[in-house]
């Protein structure tokens, strides 16, 4: 979720940015229901748009075309019935439940251009209101020497404006058919209200054959059927395209015609019998003509603000000012709806249990998050003009610098502006200094603010008094956004790269009983390689005595247990074993798509972590950072009684005596490809520093330097065993104060710390 932009409420309430999914909830309230014959309910009075609209009497002309296409779609139950004499089949089930339920995508856009605007209004069509249809497409004759960048552009060969309509309508039902319930074809000098079509094509049936537009003339006038004009963009069901398909050849031989829509008009009506028509199953197709040297800003009109497109366009800046003046319409209609809303609601709280009252500030919104008990109580973060007293690092008081800043400063500025337009013009208020500040991120609603603001108060006279005012405000959450992400698999191999140092071998075994049994056993795309850090005085004397023998010789029982597994190691030689450097050796040996996993010796490799790590490294988009869970000091924690867990067949279970170790960031999931094209970056700041590899980890040159989306969360699947870490202080300070950190919050918890003091102080003091 996001915070929407910022909007200050104060008690009583004003009006309030919400999702516009609250006006979907409440939308009941304002339909009004009618009675009336059952024929009439789902009757569409146009006849699907055959032939011929109203006359001026109001009575519909011609006869309406008959057929399967005008009825309801009723569903059949078809029964199962096994046949005991036919062998049984192995069901085959699709990856997806929409393609075997043959759920569709609602609309597809196709954007008729040419090589001479390809790069100036279909530039401007894809930058305003492409990214708000699901697919658009631009269809041009010949594609020029340079493809905008982020467009799907098709090309047929040909300029000529017939054939490309032909190539096109041809290419749509080839390509897509199948999967989109309707196509919408406009030319790149019209202006689309992607969010009105939208809507209308989700309030129109599929089923039928629809040809829906602006309705024009043929050239001489002397026929009654009509064709839909180009410039202002036309609907087709996917019905009526795969019934146009068969003629389309026809179509492209016997009729003549220099505008492509009329070509495609005159080729509607002579093989299907159907006429374009604006209105259909009583929803209104609305467009409007801009005229020469228009003004969007000026436009103040009914049709103009009711418009699904606009045209003609003539130039990408009107297009611009065409988006912008739409927007501040669709944002001006919103908030008009949100005080609708808010009005409804204060009214209908009365009629609640708890009256007035129940209606929670501000008017809309979720109430705050009540706490069941005392750690579930939320803390406030105290903040003044120049410092707040809630610091990542544990500091009790830190400078507010970059977004803390300018969320206060935001804050300080809103609240000042709703009281000016709360009381002007009888008082103006001034911000002299802020006297307190607190706020709270609650999940359930946004980020809540409270102020205690010294303001000097102008009259009218012009008397001025400093006052102290206290004021609320919200930052509402908006709607969740679903984050397009590139499509993984988990059948990708995992590379695990195992450090060991000569301090850690202790730890290899468990760690190989682990890898075995959840990996080899159960045949798992996985492939271990050890990495051996020997330091100096070690490596002098592995001919005499080498300090991982003991380790080799457990890989080599491993290895004649597996025949046909093989796990190599690679020996390395330094006082200081950086993270950088090992895996500078380690990517030097593998393909540039391998996926790694950095695992530590008290990593326990199982299935459902390796899967997750395959799904959330993503290459050139994503790498993965797990928070492991760490269990506490037995120890203490348990003292002289049998850990719970260790008995408890349940996985929750384990994960209750300890803790997220939030402190450790060794184990890491990333391709190849990423990491290099990382370390390329910061090739330049080694040449000035060469201390830099010894003072980063793998995690900050992510950071740094990579551009990736960095994912670190909590990994239940990754449990460790308590374990007291060495800190090296040959490890940057940062480095070292963090395996420290985690040292000590690792022993127990709080409540088993003070258990523990109290038993030493009743000891001591008997």
């Amino acid at each position: 979720m996001r915070l929407s932009s910022f909007l200050a409420v104060f008690r009583p309430a004003l009006p309030l940015v919400l999702g516009l999914s609250l006006g979907c909830s409440l939308s009941l309230l304002m339909v009004s229901w009618t009675q009336g014959d059952s024929d009439d309910l789902c009757g569409d009075e146009l006849g699907n748009g055959v032939l011929f609209l109203r006359n001026n009497d109001g009575e519909p002309e011609g006869e309406q075309r008959g057929g399967p296409g005008n009825e309801d779609f009723q569903p059949r139950v078809v029964p199962y019935h096994k046949d005991p004499n036919k062998p049984h089949k192995k069901v085959l089930r699709t990856r997806y439940i929409h393609t075997e339920l043959g759920i569709r995508e609602r609309l597809l856009v196709a954007v008729l251009t040419s090589r001479a605007t390809l790069n100036t209004l279909a530039v401007a069509v894809n930058r305003t209101v492409a990214h708000h249809f699901h697919r658009t497409f631009f269809f041009t004759g010949l594609r020029s020497s340079k493809v905008p960048h982020g467009m799907t552009v098709v090309a047929h060969g040909d300029d000529r404006p017939v054939w490309l309509m032909y190539e096109t309508v041809r290419h749509l039902h080839q390509h897509y058919g199948s999967d989109y319930d309707w196509f919408f074809l406009a030319q790149d000098d019209t202006y689309m209200q992607a969010d009105r079509l939208a809507e209308l094509v989700g309030h129109l049936s599929a089923g039928q054959d629809v040809y829906m537009g602006r309705a024009e003339e043929f050239i001489g006038g002397e026929e009654r059927a009509r064709y839909c004009h180009g410039g202002y963009g036309y609907l087709l069901s996917r019905s009526l395209l795969a019934r146009l398909q068969p003629h389309l050849d026809t179509c492209r031989n016997d009729i003549l015609s220099v505008r492509p829509d009329e070509w495609l008009g005159r080729c509607i009506i002579d093989y299907l019998g159907l006429s374009c028509v604006e209105v259909h199953q009583e929803m209104t197709y609305r467009y409007f003509e801009l005229g020469k040297n228009a003004d969007p800003d000026r436009e103040d009109s009914i049709q103009f603000k009711n418009a699904f497109t606009v045209h003609p366009v003539s130039d990408p800046n009107l297009m611009y000012r065409l988006h912008k003046r739409f927007s501040q319409i669709e944002l001006d209609w919103t908030y008009l709806q949100i005080k609708q809303l808010q009005v409804q609601i204060n009214n209908l709280s009365e009629l609640t249990p708890e009256g007035k009252a129940g209606a929670t500030w501000p008017i809309g919104v979720n109430p705050s998050f009540k706490p069941k008990t005392r750690f579930e109580v939320i803390n406030w973060e105290y903040f003044t003009e120049e410092h707040i007293y809630s610091c990542a690092d544990s500091s009790p008081k830190c400078e507010l610098r970059g977004a803390d800043r300018a969320d206060v400063n935001a804050v300080l500025e809103t609240a000042v502006e709703r009281l000016n337009e709360r009381y002007q013009p009888q008082l103006r208020f001034q911000k002299r200094r802020l006297l307190n500040g607190y706020r709270r991120f609650d999940p359930t609603r946004g980020m809540e603010y409270m102020l205690d603001l010294a303001l000097e108060a102008f009259t009218q006279k012009g008397h001025s008094q400093v006052i102290g005012k206290r004021v609320s405000l919200l930052r509402p959450l908006s709607a969740i956004e679903i984050i397009p992400m590139p499509y993984v698999t988990e059948a990708t191999r995992v590379q695990v790269i195992l450090p060991v140092t000569a301090r850690e071998q202790d730890y290899v075994g468990n760690f190989l009983d682990m890898y075995v049994m959840n990996t080899l056993d159960t045949h798992d795309n996985v492939l271990l390689t050890f990495l051996f850090v020997y330091d100096p005085f070690d490596a002098q004397r592995v001919s005499q005595t080498d300090v991982f023998a003991g380790i080799k010789a457990m890989i080599g029982e491993v290895e004649k247990r597996y025949g046909d597994v093989k796990i190599p190691w690679i020996s390395v030689k330094t006082e200081v074993p950086s993270q950088v450097k090992l895996m500078d050796i380690i990517s030097k040996k593998h393909p540039v798509d391998t996926l790694f996993f950095l695992a530590s010796v008290w990593t326990e490799v199982n299935a459902d972590f390796l899967n997750r790590c395959r799904m959330n490294a993503i290459s050139n988009w994503q790498v993965f950072f797990p928070v492991h869970f760490q269990e506490f000091n037995p120890a203490i924690v348990y003292r002289d009684q049998q850990p719970s867990a260790a008995s408890s067949p349940f996985a929750s279970e384990a994960l209750r005596d300890g803790h997220f170790d939030r402190h450790v960031f060794e184990e890491a999931c990333f391709y190849n490809a990423d990491y290099m094209a990382t370390r390329t970056k910061m090739a330049a700041d080694i040449l000035d520093n060469d201390e830099l590899l010894e003072s980063m980890d793998v995690y900050e040159i992510f950071v740094r330097y990579s551009g990736l989306h960095v994912f670190r969360a909590v990994e239940p699947a990754l449990v460790q065993k308590y374990v007291r870490r060495v800190c090296n202080p040959r490890f940057s300070e940062d480095i070292y104060h963090r395996c420290v950190l985690s040292n000590l919050e690792g022993l127990a918890s709080r409540s088993h710390l003070a258990m523990a003091l109290f038993e030493q102080e009743q000891a001591n003091s008997t």
